[in-house]
């Protein structure tokens, strides 16, 4: 049982209880799913591959701010670019608002479980097994396997876990750990890794080979393409947050990596350089992202740089408040440690904003020449550079000119596009092979 979110779809009322228990219904219409209508009776496009998939989407994890970003855009992309296959979405019915009005060839079928149990993992294979679907696409990296008749493709966005988070882990659990989420991505029939990067990151770490991994970029938001802010927008930010003096703006997660407490030094060392020839005396870095409660080291660098009336914690604030940030920022910092692409630089660049960012992991990639590139573990760099950026015209100038050219390079369309020639792959060489099977028997 699962729910059209398309408006064009006739009512319903009948439920499979034994699948689902007392579900909601999606916009009063509960809707009966065709069955698999079997490999025969599939069209093929010119080129001989098949259409008219059944492809589950694993939308689990719509509460986690930077996966619900790539989950919302690439759904609502495929609503927009293909209405021939039909789109499965697992997940919880009450986080589906977040993906917006999508046609009748689009699905639910929720998860009655708490989203990070073990039940619903176990609750997700008995729902996708029901719809017999012919390929599923995970969009993060996981341990626990896939059981599933249908291929699957999984989109690694980084290894942090791995690489930075693992030396925090219990070594047994980190090498277990590490080793059933090899076992998947040699399972996985393709790896969507967003950059070069992090595919090479992905076939050195777990041994699978580059052919199996497709890059395929992230891209803006469609809250970063609206334009500049207005003029009461930017008085609206001011009121509402008290922003009544230029600043630097950090906008991301609060995290060791990030590197945030370089940045509070940086900005540290800036102001003391400033100082001596008057200039901007009024300057202060305002950081947007997690409760910094959870960061005591955040807090203890404000202190000993003597910076704590110059910096300011705005916590999260929702995209369409960030972008009107973005545009009033003389500078946009971001010396990661550590990045699989990396977008709020691109959302920066998108506003015209000059971005100060590391040299180091998928942001030389990512960013191109458009972005002052700094060693992320080197204070002084990086307080130089925003120097310059804040006192050189030309640089100014050039960097807020480069900026929207360079986020203009990366498409949803074109990237989604590209995912769906992959799905039709994977099927077609899926049927190749049970076809193969039943004709050695």
């Amino acid at each position: 049982m699962g729910y059209r979110l398309g408006n064009r779809c006739a009512a319903s009322a009948t439920i499979d209880l034994s699948i689902l228990s007392a579900p909601e219904t999606i916009a009063g219409k509960v809707n009966r799913l065709p069955r698999n209508r079997g490999f025969q009776s599939r069209r093929r496009s010119a080129a001989g591959t098949l259409i008219g998939m059944r492809i589950a989407l694993d939308i689990r994890r719509l509460w986690e701010f930077g996966l619900a970003t790539y989950i919302r855009n690439v759904v609502r992309t495929l609503g927009r670019i293909d209405p021939v296959n039909e789109y499965f979405l697992v997940g919880a019915a009450a986080r589906i608002e977040q993906l917006g009005a999508l046609p009748e060839n689009f699905h639910l079928l929720p998860l009655q479980n708490p989203e990070q149990s073990f039940a619903t993992y176990l609750e997700m294979h008995k729902v996708i097994a029901a719809h017999e679907v012919d390929l599923v696409h995970v969009p993060h990296i996981f341990w626990r396997p896939l059981i599933t008749k249908a291929p699957f493709v999984v989109t690694v966005h980084d290894l942090l876990d791995y690489m930075y988070r693992a030396r925090t882990n219990n070594g047994m659990r980190r090498t277990i750990h590490s080793y059933m989420t090899r076992q998947v991505m040699h399972r996985a029939a393709r790896i969507f890794a967003v950059s070069n990067f992090t595919k090479r990151d992905v076939a050195r770490y777990f041994d699978v080979s580059a052919d199996k991994i497709e890059v395929v970029y992230n891209a803006l938001d469609e809250s970063f393409l609206r334009g500049h802010a207005t003029p009461a927008e930017q008085a609206m930010v001011r009121g509402r947050y008290q922003v009544d003096s230029p600043f630097l703006l950090y906008a991301g997660r609060i995290s060791p990596h990030k590197n945030v407490a370089r940045i509070i030094e940086a900005f540290s060392a800036l102001k003391a350089e400033l100082a001596k020839d008057g200039a901007f005396p009024d300057l202060k870095l305002i950081i947007i992202g997690d409760e910094v409660s959870r960061n005591p080291d955040i807090r203890r660098a404000v202190i000993r740089s003597g910076m704590q009336h110059e910096v300011r914690f705005l916590g999260f604030v929702p995209i369409e408040v960030l972008r009107i940030f973005f545009d009033m920022a003389k500078v946009f910092v971001f010396p990661s440690l550590y990045e699989g692409f990396g977008l709020p630089p691109l959302e920066a660049m998108a506003h015209g904003t000059p971005v100060v960012a590391s040299n180091t992991s998928a942001l030389p990639e990512v960013v191109g020449n458009a972005a002052l590139m700094v060693n992320p573990e080197n204070v002084f760099e990086i307080s130089r550079a925003l120097q310059r950026v804040l006192t050189d015209q030309s640089l100014r100038e050039r960097l807020k000119a480069a900026g929207p050219e360079q986020a203009q390079r990366y498409s949803w369309d074109v990237s989604v596009r590209r995912m769906v020639e992959v799905y039709e792959q994977v099927v077609a060489e899926d049927r190749q092979r049970r076809q193969g099977r039943a004709g050695s028997k």
